[in-house]
């Protein structure tokens, strides 16, 4: 879904083909503020008009208009994972709320890339195998090596 932003505001952007408009509606407020317009680029700007309109409309009615996304929010999780996340948070001396606001860090600035590190000891009493192996393993680790420079 494309969205726009003013003003600390997001709104949907979105083609209504049976009626052959643009339209949208103001996102993350319990007021429904929705426009439209007959191309994109008017969107844009009946988005802005619908924000100013919306602070205006709250300011004559004598109410703050409603910020998109205080930052607070309820979750629900099993017991389990709450009482796992409740002890990582006691064993890290910090509060339940950081606990949560690091895993979110975390699933959002994700690159779902994986490492994986092995430390493999190998016994021998022949000397050629223990040679050959040692020899392999340089090469793979070199390759390795090689690959993890090149990537940008």
């Amino acid at each position: 879904m494309n969205t726009l932003n003013y003003k600390d505001y997001e709104g949907t952007a979105e083609i209504d083909t049976e009626r052959n408009v643009c339209r949208g509606k103001i996102l993350f407020i319990s007021d429904l503020i929705t426009y439209e317009a007959a191309t994109p680029y008017d969107l844009q700007k009946e988005f802005q008009a619908a924000v100013d309109d919306y602070i205006e409309t709250c300011k004559e009615l004598g109410r703050e208009p409603q910020k998109p996304l205080k930052g607070q929010f309820n979750i629900r999780i099993s017991p389990e994972l709450h009482r796992q996340a409740t002890s990582k948070s006691i064993r890290d001396d910090v509060s339940l709320n950081e606990v949560v606001k690091k895993a979110l860090e975390c699933y959002l600035n994700s690159t779902h890339d994986v490492n994986h590190h092995h430390k493999v000891t190998f016994v021998s009493t022949d000397n050629q195998n223990l040679l050959r192996i040692t020899s392999a393993m340089n090469q793979w680790s070199t390759i390795k090596t090689t690959e993890n420079n090149n990537v940008h």
